[in-house]
C-alpha cells in the first residue's frame, strides 16, 4: 500500500467524520428549537480538508500511464500477431440480423 492510498484512506476518514459531526449539530439544533443554517466552521474546514487529501490521493494514486497504441512495443506483455489481416474478434453482436430491416423477436 502505497502513500496515496493511505492519504486516500485518511481524507475519506475526514469525510465520514465531518458528515457525522453535522448530523449530531442538526440533532442538537432540534433539540433548542433552532433551524439549520449550515455547518459550522469547523466542519467545513474538516471538509475542505478531506476533499483535498482524497484529490491527492486520486492524483498520487494511480501511477504511470501506460500505452494503449497497438504498435507500442513498451510495456506490451502480450505481442501481437505479425499479420493483422485473420485477428477474429468474437463479440455479441454476431446474434444481430445483418439485414437492417428484420428485427428482433423480444
Amino acid at each position: 500500500m502505497g502513500v496515496g492510498f493511505t492519504v486516500g484512506v485518511l481524507g475519506a476518514l475526514l469525510l465520514a467524520h465531518a458528515g457525522y459531526l453535522t448530523t449530531q449539530y442538526r440533532g442538537m439544533l432540534k433539540i433548542i428549537d433552532e433551524e439549520f443554517s449550515g455547518p459550522p466552521a469547523g466542519v467545513v474546514i474538516e471538509l475542505l480538508l478531506g476533499l483535498l487529501l482524497c484529490m491527492v490521493a486520486g492524483f498520487a494514486g494511480p501511477g504511470k500511464f501506460h500505452s494503449i497504441l497497438p504498435d507500442s512495443e513498451e510495456n506490451r506483455i502480450v505481442k501481437l500477431p505479425s499479420n493483422l489481416d485473420f485477428m477474429i474478434f468474437n463479440h455479441r453482436g454476431s446474434v444481430l440480423p445483418f439485414d437492417p430491416e428484420l428485427k428482433l423477436k423480444i
